[in-house]
């Protein structure tokens, strides 16, 4: 099987797994219990956090993570925990997480605004900032790489410009398709950042919430107190620690695996039928997403017809799959003949070049006989 559908969700990196084998096997300790074993587990915990913010070139001193179940509850715990007065303000590329926190807030009469985006799915800045400086503005979040088109949004320059114009808003941003993936450094005006163990070859069911020490938040989650008191429920250790696991292999590997995927990414771009596909995804987006369509045709026909090869893909966001027009595409002001065609290629460090020549062949002589069948 060709797997390129990793934006969606990644193979467990089976050496990751080993190393963590022992947190299911023998060392499943509660690590709230005060016996030695929980003790053990506890700091385990500890181990993983310092990992994940060494990664970032963060100082335990400054910054926190918070494991959660998902990246989907670091985005809500960011949003709706931090009881801001003032404008909510986030852009029409963002994941349904953060999407549709922002449309309950609407509903809980809280002000909220939608930044536009450009045809490649990044946000258009001046149109955030003009929104800034003319608006009472608390909380602001931007998404790092759009999951439909792969776009980068430049958070650091976006968070220290946002906080030259007020110093006091709080600026989030879901990372969930950068970590781990690109190369980038972490501004001191990022407050907040949500990133996901499944999409870097670690478990579903496992995700974290870095925070800035001094940010006031309140729990989404009340219980036992676990996480500092901030995400009750027992901890998931051995997720965890494939999580450490997994995010140390990439970040061994980032700029390496970053030229590798590149090249996969670039193979296609060049390959595909230019007659029969239009790519939606920038020249400069993150080369682990490719969004693509076929105008003229469906782009769910071209999925299963592509499974029926045994090559998986996408056709947009996993959390958006049954509305049959994406709701990013269309804010990025594609039309329906394009929006009707679109497929989303995602990759990994397990995909190779070999696979994208067969993908390539494969889904040009699937869109001719589709185009040969409807002429």
């Amino acid at each position: 099987m060709i797997y390129f559908d990793n934006a969606a969700t990644t193979k467990p990196s089976e050496s990751a797994l080993v190393k963590a084998e022992k947190f299911i096997k023998d060392d499943y300790f509660n690590p709230s219990a005060l016996y030695r074993g929980g003790l053990s587990c506890a700091k385990e915990i500890s181990c993983a956090r310092e990992s994940v913010l060494k990664n970032l070139g963060l100082s335990p001193s400054k910054y926190e993570v918070i494991f959660t179940s998902c990246g989907s509850e670091s985005d809500n715990t960011a949003i709706f925990c931090c009881n801001k007065r003032g404008a909510y303000v986030t852009d029409n590329g963002e994941h349904s997480a953060v999407y549709k926190s922002f449309l309950e807030l609407n509903a809980r009469k809280i002000e909220t605004h939608f930044v536009g985006l450009n045809k490649d799915g990044s946000v258009k800045t001046e149109e955030l900032f003009d929104y800034v400086k003319n608006n009472n503005v608390s909380f602001v979040s931007i998404v790092h790489v759009n999951n439909e088109t792969g776009a980068i949004n430049n958070i650091g320059f976006i968070a220290d410009t946002i906080k030259k114009i007020n110093p006091s808003i709080i600026f989030h941003s879901d990372g969930v398709q950068a970590y781990g993936k690109i190369p980038f450094t972490f501004s001191d005006n990022i407050d907040m950042y949500s990133v996901s163990a499944h999409k870097i070859n670690a478990l579903k069911g496992c995700g974290a919430l870095i925070k800035k020490r001094g940010i006031n938040i309140k729990p989404l989650i009340f219980g036992g107190g676990q996480e500092g008191g901030l995400r009750s429920g027992t901890e998931n250790v051995f997720g965890i620690k494939v999580f450490e696991y997994a995010g140390a292999e990439h970040y061994a590997n980032l700029h390496d695996n970053y030229n590798k995927i590149g090249e996969i990414n670039n193979f296609i771009r060049k390959n595909l039928d230019k007659t029969l596909f239009t790519v939606l995804s920038g020249e400069n987006a993150s080369p682990y997403v490719l969004g693509v369509s076929a105008q003229g045709l469906r782009g769910e026909v071209i999925m299963h017809s592509l499974e029926e090869q045994n090559i998986i893909v996408g056709n947009g966001s996993a959390c958006s799959s049954r509305n049959r027009f994406s709701r990013v595409l269309e804010a990025c002001g594609h039309n329906r003949d394009i929006l009707d065609g679109v497929i989303r290629v995602s990759f990994s460090v397990n995909n190779t070049l070999s696979e994208a020549r067969e993908f390539v062949e494969k889904i040009n002589d699937i869109a001719r006989k589709l185009k040969g069948i409807m002429g």
